[in-house]
């Protein structure tokens, strides 16, 4: 008779889990559905208020507001307090995506909208579905994360073009030099206007005025082609065909409303 332990089934537990993320997206999208065109900003949750990146991201949602967008991050500590600061004080649509972690994330006290997420991935589309622009200020992996989601999802064709928006130069040039160097260069793994689709800066107020400035593009591109509104989010499963198998192309699928 074989020692070895037994596998336990785990449909169960996996039927479950379905409905617990059927639920994270329900909610999200019916929360996230009620708020105004939406900017989401991402950055380390470790700077500091006395640092010059904490200012500039209460300074960017301001004017984000002025403009009448909503705010939206991840609802943690750093550059995401700053910016729900900046949104609420400026008496805007302060949105946080919070997260269950291992060791508890602090959530910031500027958020007039909030939701709590068990899945990274449910999170995530919120932080795409519901928003016109990415702003990444200096981070760690989770805005290395979103900054290259962002640039997948518009190199892919995955997502229309929408402003990906890099603040500080000092931290983003290094990164984009690598990219310039070893991917474009030396490997061609991506083509040199793959770089295109981002724009560093360290002017708060010229990140804003581009984002307003694409988003009033976009919403004429819309009315011209006699689409909603609500189209012009970067959605991310808007175009598609069917993966080519033997050399044949599938159809193409309708664009998703």
């Amino acid at each position: 008779m074989s020692d070895q332990p037994k596998v336990q089934p785990s449909h169960i537990d996996d039927t479950w889990r379905l409905f617990r993320i059927m639920a994270e997206f329900v909610d999200g999208f019916d929360t996230m559905s009620r708020i105004p065109p939406a900017v989401s900003i991402f950055g380390s949750a470790r700077t500091p208020p006395d640092d010059p990146y904490f200012q500039k991201a209460e300074q960017l949602a301001r004017e984000l507001v002025g403009y009448g967008f909503a705010v939206v991050t991840g609802g943690g500590p750093g550059i995401m307090a700053a910016a729900n600061k900046g949104a609420t004080e400026a008496g805007g649509v302060s949105v946080g995506l919070n997260i269950y972690l291992p060791k508890e994330q602090v959530t910031n006290p500027h958020q007039n909208v909030s939701l709590d997420f068990r899945y990274f991935f449910c999170r995530k589309v919120m932080f795409v579905k519901y928003a016109i622009a990415f702003v990444c200020f200096p981070g760690g992996l989770g805005t290395l994360d979103e900054f290259f989601e962002s640039m997948t999802l518009i190199q892919t064709g995955k997502s229309e073009r929408f402003p990906v928006v890099l603040i500080g130069s000092e931290y983003w040039s290094p990164l984009l030099g690598w990219m310039r160097d070893h991917l474009v260069e030396r490997h061609e793994y991506i083509g040199a206007s793959d770089l295109d689709l981002c724009e560093v800066t360290d002017d708060v107020s010229y990140a804003a005025g581009k984002i307003i400035d694409a988003y009033r593009e976009r919403l004429r591109t819309a009315a011209r082609d006699h689409r909603p509104e609500h189209a012009v989010t970067p959605e991310g499963t808007v175009h598609g065909r069917q993966p080519t198998r033997s050399g044949n192309p599938g159809p193409p699928f309708p664009d998703f409303v």
